[in-house]
Formats: structure tokens, sequence, C-alpha cells
């Protein structure tokens, strides 16, 4: 089960598969640490992402402290780092600080071709 904190979901080892890997919409991941000041920086933009696509796309976040394996498993060496995810693959990705216009142009892009 998806936990939610605001309006984004929060990915797990334990639901990932299930929550991202096999979900039939498009989900965007936003893989930070507490630690990151400009993970800060990017937590207001992934709410709002959440809630403008809520129905249409998920959006969620992985703490790479808490879930290694999961940053590991996607090569992620710098945060945050998101990745858009559908049918189970990455088809887009952006690392840093990130407008939230680029974001949702990359999230629209695969709404639309769903």
């Amino acid at each position: 089960m998806t936990t939610t904190s605001a309006s984004h979901a929060t990915f797990t080892e334990a639901n990932f598969r299930h929550e991202v890997l096999e979900n039939p919409q498009p989900v965007l991941v936003d893989f930070w640490a507490p630690w990151c000041g400009p993970c800060h920086v990017m937590a207001p933009v992934i709410d709002q992402l959440a809630t403008e696509f809520a129905g249409r796309a998920t959006v969620g976040k992985v703490n790479v402290d808490e879930q290694p394996a999961l940053a590991q498993q996607y090569g992620i060496r710098s945060i945050p780092a998101l990745l858009v995810f559908k049918h189970g693959h990455v088809v887009e990705q952006a690392v840093g600080i990130t407008s939230k216009q680029v974001l949702s142009a990359l999230l629209a892009e695969q709404v639309e071709t769903v």
C-alpha cells in the first residue's frame, strides 16, 4: 500500500514493484534524502505535480538513505534524481533542481501517450 505525505506517494523496496513498475499510469519518482538541500527545494514542486496529475499519473518519492537498493538499482549517483516510469521502464529523467514546467512537460507527454 502506498503511503502519502502531503499529496505525493512514498515508494519503498516493498511497494516499488506494484506502485511503480506495474502501475498502468506514468509514474514520476523523486529520489531524495533529508540532508539534501536541493531536494528540499524540489519538495513543493513534487507535491504540486502530485496534485495536478492526480488520477492521470502517480508522483512519489524514494528516500535513498532508507531505500539504498532502489537507488543502486537505478544508478542514482546525484540527488535529486527524477525518473519518469511508463510500463515499468524509465522513459525520462532529470537530475538536480528542475523547474516545475520541465517536469510537468515530461510527465504530460507520457500521460498523453498512455
